[in-house]
């Protein structure tokens, strides 16, 4: 174990390589399904993911469209020509012998994301991000003398993102994997299930003494946030332990065992040369067009910062705002309320949706509200129709079957007396019962003017409005 001395000697550093998975209909150069979330293992596939002689790839030109989206959503944009290498390796994944990728003209260069961890704000530098095809997925099985290939997988349209060096905690590469995670999904351009491993992580870590960066290791194919910072810390514990006994840091890529909280060596790390890069000879340049980019631009959906503002604008604190934004569909339907209907009401809305989030991705729950029927409860609340206990047992209804928030309301005998002549008569009475605490609120001890308001409550079964007994009681009293 590292002392918290020696290991403030040493500075991290951090750079993350994330891999998202288009949401295309096909893949990237053939037509074969790109979801093959439930498939069969080797049933979504043809000729040219399987790279029989003479398959020929044509590219997919909505990955090109969704790129050209990310780029946008990293800060950037698209570049105007961007062409497809042949990375040259062998591996049973990988039918072809190569991957088409993008090596030294990728489609997005340059880029910055934003983050902030424990109040500081950093911006992380975005160095390229290319498209390519995935390869296939090789498992093997516990106890067995053979590895199984499916290539379900081989030919999914990727989006490479690739991070400048400037992170140096685990703490700031969670973060940044989160807001990559929100921009990829607020721009539509993946599904951006870590589960399924629409997005996947690769971190570089290195340790150092000086300025000068160490020899890094790559700890691949990481699929949550808490991984991204185990991983880190695991990796960045080991390098210093290893220094600190007079042994060297190898560069090799390694993978992480989640139930044992550790990295294990997988082979030693290529270099760019051993690849053999070559363009691929089959696939024209990408040729963007001024015109097709700035359609691009104009037609980008808001992203999570301009959602941040606006909760900010309607009174929401910082937490809060983060919970609702790691719900891009909570976010949006508070947006629309806003606009639709003003701020208290989609304040009103934006606490009713919260779903407090812990480090992973959000699960996007299924609803069928609509932005009307949301806008009625809350004017339901704000008329003092209903109490906000009962706006929560009514939303919870709503929320699953959609119906109109009053009849909900009437059904469940939810709706708030505001009849002065019948909460007098109960006033009266509650006063009859409670001679003490009438006179206590007539001497000017007005905390038992609560307890007053709680026995017309109970003695109208929750439905008497609250601030208006409690205006009565005064007026009862000759207050």
């Amino acid at each position: 174990m590292i002392s918290p001395e020696i290991r403030a000697q040493y500075k991290t550093t951090i750079g993350i390589e994330c891999h998202v998975q288009l949401k295309t209909t096909t893949k990237l150069f053939s037509g074969a399904g790109n979801d093959a979330r439930e498939a069969a293992p080797n049933t979504l596939v043809n000729h040219i993911d399987f790279g029989l002689p003479g398959a020929l790839p044509v590219l997919n030109a909505e990955a090109v469209r969704l790129a050209s989206k990310a780029a946008f959503a990293l800060g950037s944009q698209p570049q105007k020509f961007s062409k497809f290498d042949r990375k040259h390796y062998f591996y049973p994944d990988l039918p072809m012998g190569y991957q088409i990728t993008q090596y030294d003209e990728p489609i997005v260069l340059g880029g910055q994301v934003e983050i902030e961890v424990d109040g500081e704000k950093k911006t992380i530098g975005i160095t390229r991000a290319h498209l390519e095809a995935d390869a296939g997925k090789s498992t093997h099985p516990a106890g067995k003398e053979y590895s199984l290939v499916d290539l379900n997988r081989a030919g999914t349209p990727l989006l490479e993102i690739v991070s400048e060096p400037d992170m140096h905690s685990a703490a700031e590469a969670k973060a940044y994997a989160k807001e990559l995670y929100l921009r990829m999904k607020y721009a539509e351009v993946s599904d951006a299930n870590l589960y399924y491993g629409n997005m996947r992580f690769d971190v570089n870590v290195s340790v150092s003494k000086t300025d000068e960066l160490g020899t890094r290791s790559e700890t691949k194919n990481l699929n949550s946030f808490r991984s991204v910072e185990k991983a880190i810390e695991f990796e960045a514990n080991r390098q210093i332990e290893l220094l600190e006994k007079g042994e060297k840091v190898v560069q090799e890529t390694r993978g992480w065992l989640d139930d044992k909280q550790k990295t294990v060596s997988q082979r030693t790390k290529e270099n760019a040369d051993d690849y053999r890069y070559m363009p691929d000879p089959d696939l024209p340049p990408v040729v963007l067009d001024d015109k097709f980019i700035e359609r691009i631009k104009a037609d980008m959906p808001a992203m999570p910062n301009d959602y941040r503002q606006m909760l900010a604008n309607i009174g929401i604190d910082a937490k809060t705002a983060s919970d609702i934004v790691a719900v891009p569909e909570t976010a949006k339907t508070v947006m629309r309320i806003n606009a639709a209907a003003g701020a208290d009401h989609a304040r009103r809305v934006a606490f009713w949706l919260l779903q407090p989030q812990d480090d992973e991705a959000a699960t996007e729950t299924e609803t069928t509200a609509s932005d009307e029927a949301l806008i009625k409860l809350s004017q339901m609340v704000a008329d003092n129709k209903l109490s906000s206990t009962a706006a929560k047992e009514v939303l919870a209804e709503l929320l699953k079957t959609g119906d109109d928030p009053e009849k909900i309301a009437e059904a469940k005998n939810l709706l708030q007396v505001s009849d002065e002549g019948e909460i007098i008569k109960i006033v009266d009475q509650v006063l009859a019962e409670n001679v003490k605490a009438a006179e206590d609120v007539r001497n000017g001890e007005m905390k038992a003017i609560g307890f007053l308001v709680g026995q017309v409550m109970k003695a109208s079964q929750g439905k008497a409005n609250p601030a208006l007994a409690a205006n009565l009681i005064k007026k009862q009293l000759g207050l």
